[in-house]
């Protein structure tokens, strides 16, 4: 990913410029230790597998992405000059980090890994999103998903 410092200033200006949107409610959950958490990922890098719907710039959907689908068919659909995408295509874990979620499950760090995973599209504003997430949350409800990683793309 780029640095900020290496945009060209009128996207870095444009960066240091934006609003930060406000959210009225900030919930917050408790959770289990994280040795009994059941978590499931949620990227920025606008994935999707082989055949689903590209994501279109700014949409503000997301795909589903099952645990036990072959890596080998996830693509990025998420095009910016602002990154190289050949590190995703050498190892799809630098935006989806699947394995390394097993791994911990594995070794007794977490409880569990989700049944499904997300994507968004990462140019997207977040107040776009936020109308989809609340049918995100009831989808991570169902897998009893008690939290998510994050992967900022």
């Amino acid at each position: 990913m780029v640095k900020l410092s290496e945009l060209p200033a009128l996207y870095r200006e444009g960066y240091m410029e934006m609003e930060v949107p406000d959210f009225e409610d900030t919930p917050w959950a408790d959770c289990p230790p994280l040795s009994g958490c059941r978590i499931a990922i949620v990227s920025t890098a606008g994935l999707h597998r082989r055949g689903d719907r590209t994501f279109d710039g700014y949409a503000a959907d997301y795909r589903i992405i099952p645990g036990d689908t072959d890596m080998d068919d996830l693509v990025m659909s998420h095009l910016s000059t602002n990154f190289d995408r050949t590190g995703f295509y050498q190892d799809v874990n630098v935006a989806f980090p699947i394995d390394r979620l097993r791994e911990l499950r594995d070794e007794g760090v977490i409880g569990s890994v989700a049944d499904h995973h997300f994507s968004f599209m990462g140019a997207t504003p977040p107040t776009a999103m936020e109308p989809v997430v609340a049918d995100l949350v009831d989808i991570l409800r169902a897998d009893k998903v008690d939290a998510v990683l994050l992967v900022p793309v």
